[in-house]
């Protein structure tokens, strides 16, 4: 991932800002970028190996089992978007040391929720989904960071998407319907490697603003919960494909 900006020097890159001083500035600019996206990345796969490993952990401790039927239960389960939401009302009051605790914290709310998959499924399923999500991951965030085609546009339809699911997947709740459970899945997968895209894309190009100002460790952490949510999302809508039940 960190070479993926690697063009010819000799030459404007795509993205990069004007190189009034010559091509000293542009690769300043180049290396600074990569190590951001680097840092993103990092953060969001040592999210992504937390959530799994304290799920595995609580799925074969006995913990999941022991909070079903119980309102636990509910309280694990909607643990994650409360911290979403404290990352999303807070961000301007935490300071960058407090943002990475809520972070991490995150991950491991994430891990609790989804450890009833180990319950649920067979490992080598889990395990084959899980792969099949990373390198769909990885080839639609490189789509993202190398294409010169603005996918901004596809933003506002992505995120009517996930509301759409939000709403179809509560209201599946109450009818238990096995082919709009089926459905729901497939548009979840759309809808979440499109964000994939759009996302990497949409961090790569706020570098520009962010370089250089008090809040760049903020968006690093800020842009790995975004990555981290796609991830975990189109792994958790493939799994219905790709899972085999126990």
């Amino acid at each position: 991932m960190a070479d993926w900006n690697n063009q010819q020097r000799t030459r404007q890159s795509f993205g990069s800002v004007p190189r009034a001083g010559g091509d000293v500035a542009g690769v300043k600019f180049d290396e600074g970028l990569r190590s951001y996206m680097l840092s993103i990345y990092n953060y969001m796969g040592s999210a992504v190996l937390l959530t799994g490993i304290v799920a595995i952990v609580a799925a074969f401790s006995g913990f999941t089992a022991s909070l079903l039927g119980t309102p636990l239960q509910w309280v694990v389960a909607l643990a994650p978007l409360g911290f979403i939401l404290a990352i999303s009302f807070g961000l301007n009051k935490m300071s960058a040391g407090t943002l990475q605790a809520v972070f991490w914290s995150f991950a491991v709310a994430m891990g609790l929720s989804v450890s009833w998959i180990f319950l649920a499924y067979t490992g080598p399923s889990i395990a084959v989904t899980f792969f099949a999500t990373a390198g769909a991951f990885a080839g639609l965030s490189l789509f993202g960071y190398t294409t010169k085609k603005d996918l901004s546009g596809l933003g506002s339809f992505l995120i009517m998407g996930v509301i759409g699911l939000i709403i179809a997947s509560v209201i599946n709740l109450f009818l238990q319907s096995g082919p709009l459970a089926f459905v729901i899945s497939g548009i979840g997968v759309l809808v979440f490697a499109g964000l994939t895209a759009y996302d990497t894309q949409r961090l790569k190009e706020q570098y520009t603003y962010l370089r250089g100002t008090p809040f760049m460790k903020k968006a690093v952490i800020l842009g790995a919960t975004n990555l981290y949510l796609d991830f975990v999302n189109m792994f958790m809508f493939l799994l219905q494909f790709l899972g085999s039940r126990e």
